[in-house]
């Protein structure tokens, strides 16, 4: 049983009823939805009420990410299927208008650093900036290649007078409130501030959806620690980030924001390009599988499929992969290994979960038990739990679906959907049952419960007992 969770992207390969069953089958815990490719309200309606169909039959709890587009800058759309061929060393211009590379955004370039540069279609074709004139800059190419429309461009050591959140972002996020889906991605972040947009709309409508912050700019990581403490998850955004910044700093930097998140108990996520060559072809590289390892390795809570399973050639393949790999990696965890050994501060703002947490984790490693079993009604002691990154699996059972399915995406955590308890004897004939039941205990499992007594009452977690299936 895999403890490192699986996002994949849907879309166009992936997002029938059939193939969706097939994902959750394979081992999909997190259905994402690109929103830079998503318009209609209709058809993410029938997706999420699809993947909660789906997941429901498989006797599954599927989280359902949005993940909005944000201030994305591209080339313009053009009318017909021409291409705009460079040729290294020659100079072009590049901006919104009467440019010879055009763009999609009217932009301000509030500074330009020495050594700043533009890139284009994921870094594969790269300019030096020499002039900068009336929201245009001159260019230099450095290689030569083919500009499609709508290719993504960076511009590494420029500041960009550009907002975090667009018009588009805030009429999603009205759909994704209406569709309660479990969690958004925010793209782009690079300070808390960028957020207020999207926290005004849940103060407005009086509810709000956990919020992840995509790491790909250089601002961010400047910030990155009161990022981590103000968003409620991070995703290591390797795609932009690898262009933003030199390619080898990026091993490094991975690891330090995973570890930042660690320290800081907040989920992570790893992704981009994870298994990239399986778009085309049905078996991943050593590379690529390598990466996976180690993003499980660093402690990651998730990672991620994004065009493998969203156009590729071979979703369901994919899937599979990305199981198997996790499943064989966790079999080598132990309890010196990397990160995995996370010690709760011994001084500072310790609250009950967390020392109840604490104590479990120690209690179940002492005693070799293999089932740590939480009742929950906000899902906050099993994240507690799960940060701890225990040998034993995790069982949160809770009587909330929505709190179920928020669970999923996080580390070594099995969420069940459960009826309301009214004593603690309840809740112990209860969570042997019904575990029993769904055939992850038998008879004479040795499990540790926590629960929070009075019953029901969220945030009273203050009780654990050693208990017998």
């Amino acid at each position: 049983m895999k403890r490192t969770k699986i996002i994949a992207t849907l879309g166009p390969a992936s997002d029938s009823s059939v193939k969706i069953r097939e994902l959750i089958q394979a081992g999909m815990d997190v259905a994402r939805i690109n929103m830079s490719h998503t318009q209609s309200k209709e058809y993410l309606s029938k997706l999420v009420k699809n993947i909660r169909t789906e997941a429901r039959k498989s006797n599954r709890s599927v989280s359902v990410l949005m993940d909005l587009a944000g201030p994305k800058l591209r080339v313009k759309r053009f009318s017909t299927d021409k291409s705009i061929y460079i040729k290294e060393g020659k100079t072009y211009s590049i901006g919104y208008k009467n440019a010879d590379i055009p763009i999609d955004v009217n932009l301000k370039f509030k500074s330009i650093e020495e050594g700043a540069s533009v890139k284009i279609d994921d870094g594969n074709i790269s300019f030096s900036v020499i002039e900068h004139q009336n929201n245009i800059l001159k260019l230099i190419a450095k290689n030569s290649g083919k500009i499609t429309s709508g290719k993504g461009v960076n511009f590494p050591g420029i500041t960009l007078n550009i907002p975090a959140v667009t018009e588009k972002d805030l009429s999603d996020l009205e759909i994704a409130l209406d569709l309660e889906v479990d969690w958004i991605a925010m793209s782009f972040v690079r300070n808390v501030e960028d957020s207020n947009p999207i926290i005004d709309v849940f103060k407005k409508k009086s509810k709000s959806i956990p919020m992840i912050a995509k790491i790909e700019k250089p601002e961010a990581l400047e910030n990155l620690s009161i990022i981590v403490d103000h968003f409620d998850g991070i995703l290591v955004a390797r795609g932009d980030l690898g262009v933003e910044m030199p390619l080898q700093e990026l091993p490094i930097l991975q690891k330090k924001i995973v570890n930042r998140c660690l320290k800081k108990r907040k989920p992570v996520i790893i992704a981009t390009q994870m298994l990239e060559t399986m778009i085309e072809n049905p078996t991943p590289t050593r590379a690529e599988v390598n990466d996976v390892a180690n993003a499980i390795y660093d402690g990651a809570d998730a990672v991620m499929l994004s065009g493998e399973t969203a156009v590729g050639k071979y979703p369901i393949e994919t899937l599979n992969i990305m199981s198997a790999i996790t499943k064989s990696v966790e079999k080598d965890f132990d309890q010196s290994n990397f990160n995995r050994n996370i010690q709760i501060k011994k001084s500072g703002n310790i609250d009950n979960r967390q020392s109840i947490a604490h104590a479990v984790y120690t209690l179940a490693n002492d005693m070799n038990i293999n089932h740590i079993v939480i009742m929950t009604e906000s899902g906050e002691t099993a994240k507690q739990m799960a940060l701890f990154r225990p040998d034993a699996i995790i069982y949160a059972l809770c009587p909330n679906w929505n709190v179920c399915r928020e669970l999923n995406l996080i580390w070594g955590i099995i969420p069940v959907l459960v009826d309301e308890c009214n004593s603690t004897d309840q809740m112990l004939n209860y969570s042997s049952s019904i575990l029993k039941e769904l055939k992850f205990l038998k008879d004479g499992d040795i499990y540790i419960l926590t629960a929070g007594v009075p019953v029901g009452v969220s945030g009273t977690t203050n009780m654990l007992k050693i208990h017998e299936a």
